[in-house]
């Protein structure tokens, strides 16, 4: 039988690198090849990084991740793109250009603003760069921390539906508003999915586990959606299998030991 020959479908993720690699690029790479796809990337950031905590942050210069980018879009055909940490107002307007130039439209932005302690991770000329960014995106996954920077106000279950609409329409582009953050009185989470096109949403529930391993969930969810949205899956078909993705990445992984702090979920399931 005659061999025929068939593209990659290839993710770029753009993101900062976690050297404990939990998060980041290396979550990031996980996630893609677990859910099928070949993983490239472009480090914006090198933190000194494990289960405790970030003791260093690296920003690459900026013609280096330029560099970066253009070895990547100038040869690999990219379906589509995931971003993640973006540092800096510069970075952010040179992603934006980037992305103009080689006309990437199917983008998954993952907008990192707010540490777990709840700290700010980014300046005010940087967050408005960003929103000017956030339009071009296919989807947005804030959590709820990040939804409330966006939209300037508080978010519990009672208008997590009303937000993720708000955010949506405001920055023209579908949002899966996560509900990780909301506490919890139930043993099941719940994510809103707010679609552009429709004008509708989607309630995405799946089962919560009590477990500190959910270090890097969020660069996973949205690179694992990433990939489901390569391998030609509508949005809320993508939408939904990263959640379960993630969602059983984090069950079997609730029981593993890492470090001395809070581990990652178990991308493969080993």
């Amino acid at each position: 039988m005659e061999n025929i020959n068939t593209n990659y479908n290839t993710v770029l993720t753009i993101a900062g690198s976690d050297s404990g690699g939990c998060a980041g690029i290396q979550a990031d790479i996980k996630s893609i090849s677990a859910c099928g796809a070949f993983a490239a990337s472009v480090i914006t950031t090198s933190t000194a990084q494990n289960t405790l905590g970030v003791t260093d942050i690296h920003p690459m210069p900026i013609q280096h991740i330029k560099k970066q980018l253009d070895a990547v879009l100038s040869d690999l055909q990219c379906n589509t793109v995931k971003i993640g940490m973006l540092h800096s107002a510069d970075v952010i307007n040179l992603i934006h250009d980037t992305l103009d130039q080689y006309n990437i439209t199917n983008i998954v932005l993952d907008p990192v603003m707010v540490a777990t302690s709840g700290d700010k991770l980014i300046t005010d000329n940087a967050l408005l760069s960003l929103k000017q960014l956030l339009p071009k995106a296919t989807l947005i996954t804030p959590n709820i921390p990040e939804a409330e920077l966006l939209i300037g106000q508080k978010i519990s279950v009672n208008n997590l539906e009303a937000a993720a609409i708000k955010l949506g329409q405001h920055f023209k582009t579908s949002v899966l508003l996560k509900g990780g953050h909301l506490n919890k009185t139930t043993d099941i989470i719940t994510d809103i999915l707010y679609l552009l096109d429709s004008n509708s949403t989607v309630s995405i529930t799946n089962p919560w586990y009590v477990t500190n391993n959910t270090h890097g969930t969020g660069c996973s969810l949205s690179s694992s959606i990433a990939t489901y949205l390569s391998l030609n899956n509508d949005l809320e078909t993508a939408v939904t299998k990263g959640c379960k993705y993630v969602n059983l990445a984090i069950k079997k992984g609730q029981y593993k030991v890492l470090g001395q702090g809070n581990g990652p979920i178990n991308h493969f399931g080993l």
